[in-house]
């Protein structure tokens, strides 16, 4: 995992590029936490790469940009777990390194824009083709690694953060309104474009031709491979899936191991990561890792115990990060500033402190992210798929619905959604299959996944979710939905491959859910912090600043409800943001201190 940044001139800029324009070095230095082992860049034919590097395979002869034929060079952030595959199915080929990433110039020399196809892993790759005189920018199916794009004065400019093309001056501060509601209704904002109107996201599975500064066509590919070819034998029982999830798991998660620096996991003792960590367990000589976050001494759930016990059962080395109020309002200042794509999600804090204490011994994390999408594992699924009249819509209603607060307080907050809604049912998905495509569209890529992304490489670990492998959807998408969902309880064969494999991980037990205690901590504190979010001009520009002072309020009272404290959460992110993010504020300091400036 890696950061990545460059330049594609038109025939224009070439001559300012050519005198070692230095936007390069800005956009660089901006993505620092996301290379510390090296850069490396490549300047020549009006391109200009730069790779920040986070050295996990081939850690001596690794450095890119990587070079292949025909004059052809490659910068890459991700992984490419098949490379080993992939080399051997090139016979011939003289490679140069053991990275993963050269295989891919090979693969393009071979196949051209249908390179990607082969390539199992996440990765955000940019390929200058001299001969053809065009640079070829892909994006993973997932979304796992991100990308971003935006034209400039001198072509098109792409990097892995936002805030290098910020740092660069590339694109304006400043935010669209409509994006801004979006978020603080949804906690995150869907497709294309982002919060910054000059830059827009390569679509997950995207795969963009650039000629002469300016796109000139775009390859899709799909996170919902062909079907499992073994899917007949196995469809119609129950045992022969939770057989045949055990084999194509054992593949993936051996897969996602592959690194020549030391790994690790994030444990909540859930469905998800407690599966991961037993076939963890059964791959490694070693006693795994496991990291879990708990909050003492508030009125959340506490998972550490039951973390403890699974980690316990396995015989794993377990690591407990307790989060203590005075660290929430320390650090969230520094957390909000790593999320340069704004995400409201309040994992953001637990994921923030655990990657920091990952860093201390390991460079990679394995993480259960996907196993909801894949399997249908939210209560949401089974809403919407009810017969009427029970049919519950998907984000029907947003986190700030009914509180006043919204200077534009109608529905237009959910045209991305719907958009995604209408795409799956032009592709002809229906029912469950449908709810789990819809979210693969945008919860997914733009919440949970720039989540892992930016709170992991704030610390220079890479993040890995072996949930969202092709051969996992390959498996999954054949699932019937009795075998996705049963009774009231979600992801079916992977509970009964756990009640199996890891049954200390009680995986038919009813399910809490991951609470943080945001609005507990931010109530605390709400009458003086009211006034304040109130006042920041990014959240007085949308809303209106005395109804968002009646949120704080409310959540200063003995018993708020939960939609209050979330509403309230939504306000406070959204204010440190804009004063990192579009007022330039540093990071430096508590909450108060940032807000009050």
């Amino acid at each position: 995992m890696c950061g990545i940044a460059g330049i594609i001139t038109t025939p224009e800029g070439r001559a300012i590029l050519e005198r070692r324009d230095a936007s390069l070095d800005a956009m660089a230095a901006a993505m620092a936490h996301r290379g510390p082992d090296g850069r490396g860049d490549l300047r020549r034919d009006g391109v200009a790469f730069s790779h920040l590097r986070l050295a996990i395979i081939d850690l001596t002869g690794g450095d890119q940009p990587l070079h292949g034929p025909g004059g052809m060079a490659l910068v890459g952030n991700g992984e490419v777990y098949n490379y080993r595959e992939l080399r051997g199915g090139l016979p011939g080929v003289n490679f140069a390194t053991n990275s993963d990433c050269e295989p891919p110039l090979y693969l393009y020399n071979r196949d051209g824009l249908g390179f990607v196809e082969g390539l199992r892993g996440m990765y955000a790759l940019a390929l200058h083709d001299p001969a053809h005189d065009r640079v070829i920018l892909s994006r993973d199916p997932f979304g796992i690694k991100p990308l971003y794009v935006m034209p400039t004065k001198l072509g098109l400019a792409f990097a892995s953060e936002p805030q290098a093309l910020l740092a660069a001056e590339w694109a304006e501060r400043r935010v669209s309104a409509e994006k801004a509601t979006e978020l603080l209704q949804l906690q995150f904002t869907t497709g294309k474009d982002t919060i910054f109107p000059d830059i827009k996201r390569v679509a997950p599975g995207e795969t963009i031709v650039v000629e002469q500064g300016r796109i000139a066509g775009h390859h899709y590919r799909s996170c919902w491979p062909a079907p499992d070819p073994e899917a007949a034998k196995w469809q119609t029982s129950g045992e022969r899936a939770v057989e045949r999830f055990d084999q194509v798991f054992q593949d993936t998660v051996e897969f996602h191991q592959r690194s020549d620096v030391p790994y690790g996991m994030f444990l909540s003792g859930g469905v998800d990561s407690s599966a991961i960590l037993a076939m963890m367990a059964r791959l490694n000589g070693q006693p795994v890792k496991a990291f879990t976050a708990g909050f003492p001494e508030t009125g959340v759930h506490d998972e550490r115990d039951h973390a403890r016990a699974v980690a316990q059962a396995v015989g794993a080395e377990h690591v407990e990060v307790a989060i203590q109020e005075f660290d929430f309002w320390a650090h969230l200042p520094k957390i909000v500033a790593a999320m340069d794509d704004p995400v409201a999600d309040y994992a953001i804090v637990p994921t923030w402190f655990l990657a920091r204490e990952a860093a201390k011994s390991v460079k990679v994390i394995l993480s259960g992210e996907g196993g909801d999408e894949m399997f249908a594992g939210y209560g949401r699924y089974r809403g919407a798929v009810r017969p009427w009249p029970f049919k519950k819509a998907m984000r029907a209603k947003g986190a700030l619905d009914g509180f006043g607060v919204l200077r534009d307080d109608g529905t237009g907050w959910r045209r991305g959604i719907a958009a995604a809604e209408k795409a799956v049912a032009a592709a002809g998905l229906k029912g469950l299959q449908a709810q789990q495509a819809v979210d693969c569209l945008d919860w997914l890529p733009n919440d949970l996944l720039t989540k892992l992304d930016r709170c992991l490489m704030a610390h220079g670990v890479e993040g890995r979710v072996p949930f969202l492998d092709m051969e996992i959807a390959r498996f999954a998408q054949t699932l019937p939905d009795s075998l996705r969902v049963h009774g009231r309880l979600g992801k079916y064969v992977v509970r009964r491959w756990l009640e199996k494999h890891l049954p200390q991980s009680k995986p038919f037990a009813k399910k809490r859910g991951f609470t943080v205690p945001v609005a507990e901590w931010i109530g605390l504190e709400a009458k003086a912090l009211g006034p304040l979010v109130a006042a920041n001009p990014g959240v007085a520009e949308i809303c209106d600043p005395s109804a968002v002072q009646k949120v704080f309020a409310a959540l200063a009272t003995e018993n708020p409800d939960k939609r209050t404290g979330a509403a309230a959460w939504h306000l406070l992110f959204y204010a440190l943001w804009h004063r990192r993010h579009i007022e330039g504020a540093s990071a430096a300091g508590g909450v108060f201190d940032v807000l009050k400036g």
